[in-house]
């Protein structure tokens, strides 16, 4: 297992999130009913009692992310997630893991946009050890300029092998750096490259000790614990760490667009043409609000699925796309997006995929959604909530999640009422806020021949 988070986790965490744990998470909070109470340096903790099997997962997550970084500087919080593996003088470089390994454990972690988070999960009786493992390398970090050398050099190739050569996610990170024109989301979580090159070990030590404060961070602890146990642990390990002054956060705000944008990426790698369109939406917490829980219902009617409406459409009824679908998460610190994507069928048209997805659109806008699509996405979404009941990482990555970008607990837990009280209007409302501008972002991956080979 490598220390920093795996392409399969990142993804496998992220769609699970966003797909299936994000968007009922605060139904899964009420189903878990967690425990909370904060330390005296302000550290908040999370405990969610499931005895089904004696092991615990045990979750830090930090409120900084890539969006921290100081300008010139990207790619710093995710270095650092790297380098929070090296080791400290109490556990040098690799017994973390290595501890972990040895007690059956299994471990990783994962860096966004709006936060970092690690994670541990162990048999019950080895909690303590997680926490005095965690607790040493929130504050006691060694990084060499060696170590900073070789992660550097870790993490260059993890951009080449799933950015770089990928025309996909190349596509990917050109759309979204100009889709945002002011807001930090535009940069790569990965980091630029001529800027992950150019990190200091000062760079990384001011990153450190700007934001791993436990005043900075959630503990969640999910499994067969009680809050009684987890308290004295947490009291021992964590709360002893002072805490520190944290700076202001920059109030990112995106100016209003004016401009629909258009980006296509031609490369011989591409063998299946993809479609997607993107509009500039609310979170649960940045923008109109009001709309982030009827555009998940709305996300859910269009793109949920095989019975989703552009699904039965575009891929059943009319028979132009091999694949489509919608996409909304309202899980972030700053703006969202709403949007569509499409794949032709081998040999197809991707213009018929753009054109027919226009018209579901226009459609929406038109007529709208019907109540009884509304209930049914509603009783879909929160079915979903159920299945993730008996799982030991959902809870702990659906309330980490939530609350990091500023959700309460109270918040996550009003989660059934408020979706529960989505109407027809309220989509409709919510669709026109959003799909009615012109300014989206349209992107096209296409094939391209490699004129390199000559002739022969």
């Amino acid at each position: 297992m490598t220390p920093s988070i795996s392409k399969g986790f990142r993804a496998a965490a992220m769609a699970a999130l966003a797909a299936i744990v994000f968007s009922p998470s605060p139904l899964l909070a009420r189903v878990f009913s967690p425990d909370s109470f904060t330390l005296d340096n302000g550290m908040q903790v999370v405990v969610v009692s499931n005895h089904r099997a004696p092991v615990v997962t045990h979750m830090v997550w930090y409120r900084s992310g890539a969006m921290d970084e100081m300008p010139g500087r990207t790619g710093a919080a995710h270095l650092l997630e790297h380098l929070m593996f090296k080791g400290t003088e109490a556990h040098p470089d690799g017994v973390f893991s290595q501890i972990v390994a040895r007690n059956g454990g299994r471990e990783n972690a994962f860096t966004s946009q709006d936060f970092t988070g690690y994670f541990q999960s162990v048999a019950a009786d080895r909690l303590e050890l997680m926490m005095e493992l965690e607790s040493d390398r929130m504050t006691n970090l060694m990084m060499s300029q060696e170590d900073i050398d070789t992660e550097r050099e870790v993490v260059r190739e993890e951009r080449r092998s799933r950015i770089e050569n990928e025309p996909g996610s190349r596509l990917n990170e050109q759309a979204t750096a100009a889709f945002f024109m002011n807001h930090p989301y535009g940069n790569p979580v990965i980091g630029w490259d001529h800027e992950i090159q150019a990190l200091t070990r000062e760079d990384m030590m001011e990153f450190y000790r700007t934001w791993y404060a436990p005043n900075n961070a959630i503990l969640v602890v999910v499994g067969d614990v009680t809050v009684d146990q987890v308290r004295p642990l947490a009291e021992k390990y964590y709360g002893v760490i002072p805490a520190r002054d944290l700076p202001p956060r920059v109030e990112w705000r995106e100016p209003p667009a004016a401009a629909a944008q258009r980006i296509t990426l031609a490369d011989p790698q591409v063998r299946q043409p993809s479609w997607s369109r993107r509009y500039r939406a609310p979170s649960y917490v940045y923008g109109d609000a009001e709309h982030a829980y009827p555009l998940e219902i709305l996300a859910d009617i269009l793109g949920g699925g095989p019975t989703s409406r552009i699904y039965r459409s575009l891929v059943v009824e009319q028979k132009v796309a091999a694949a489509a679908g919608a996409w909304y998460n309202p899980t972030s610190r700053g703006p969202s997006s709403f949007g569509f994507y499409g794949t032709p069928l081998p040999g197809g048209d991707i213009q018929a995929v753009e054109t027919a997805m226009e018209a579901e659109v226009e459609k929406l806008l038109r007529d709208g959604v019907t109540e009884e699509e509304v209930q049914r996405a509603i009783a879909r979404l929160q079915a979903d909530a159920i299945f993730a009941r008996d799982s030991l990482q959902a809870p702990a990555q659906v309330i980490g999640g939530a609350m990091v970008i500023g959700m309460s607990l109270e918040e996550i837990e009003a989660w059934p009422d408020r979706i529960g009280a989505v109407t027809a209007d309220a989509v409709n409302a919510a669709a026109r806020a959003v799909l009615a501008s012109e300014a989206a972002m349209t992107t096209l991956l296409l094939p391209k021949d490699d004129k390199s080979k000559g002739d022969g």
